[in-house]
């Protein structure tokens, strides 16, 4: 490449941000500049840089990245998530013989982004790209509890918590009580919340850095969809596949 086409400054700054890494969440100006061979000066610029366009957070002497960072790397995830998911999916769903789906928060929504479906009435008319509410959906409350409290709660409370039928969880205090069961559980379930007759379960996906990067869920109908089975059949399937896909999602 010629001289001319570099980006020294952008070289710098993504230096910058690879120099935190597992075991290196907070790191100072001196610890930066010797992780990415950067002078402390240059160092410094990069981070400040950061901290003013909400990437990084400084407390103190130190630094860390925030979750706005994983916008740089969504479109990736974005493109790669459903071609690694789905073929786990279509096992899940051949296993159970029941529709089973795939999601990633955005916001306020979940968007589906691989299903593998059944010839079953629950969840028709969903496919790759629908949206549902996360805090009335499982793979929504699935990755809120992944979240730290205060930005799940600040994601609640900026939602349309509208009642979609009796069952529905629309408090604050209620939603939060929940996503600390499913937290404690390391599963969300759902008893008709969403849509009368239909009950729904959901892990939450983790990569191989142990990060939320998706959920995957169950549809039930609630004939099929017995405390019973739920605890025997279908939670330690889902198990099953959230320990397959932590071995080679990025």
């Amino acid at each position: 490449m010629r001289d001319v086409d570099r980006m020294g400054g952008f070289a710098k700054g993504l230096s910058v941000i690879e120099a935190f890494g597992r075991g290196r969440n907070r790191l100072t100006i001196a610890e930066v500049a010797r992780q990415s061979g950067l002078d402390r000066a240059s160092a410094r610029r990069c981070l400040l840089t950061l901290v003013e366009a909400g990437y990084a957070a400084a407390d103190d002497r130190y630094f860390e990245l925030t979750p706005r960072i994983l916008r740089l790397g969504h479109s990736y995830l974005a493109a790669s998530l459903p071609r690694l998911i789905q073929p786990t999916l279509n096992q899940l769903s051949d296993r159970l013989q029941e529709s089973c789906s795939a999601a990633v928060l955005d916001g306020k929504d979940v968007i589906y982004i691989a299903r593998s479906a059944q010839n079953r009435i629950v969840g028709a008319g969903l496919h790759a790209g629908s949206r549902l509410p996360a805090y009335c959906s499982t793979l929504g409350r699935s990755m809120l509890a992944a979240l730290p409290a205060d930005r799940a709660r600040a994601i609640l409370e900026s939602s349309d918590r509208t009642q979609l039928t009796e069952r529905t969880l629309t408090g604050i205090d209620d939603l939060m009580a929940e996503l600390d069961r499913i937290r404690a559980a390391g599963y969300a379930y759902i008893d008709q919340e969403l849509e009368i007759g239909s009950r729904s379960v959901a892990v939450p996906i983790r990569n191989l850095s142990n990060r939320t990067v998706a959920a995957i869920n169950v549809g039930l109908h609630v004939s099929r969809g017995t405390p019973e089975r739920v605890q025997e059949e279908i939670l330690p399937a889902l198990f099953d596949v959230q320990a397959q896909l932590a071995e080679i999602l990025p």
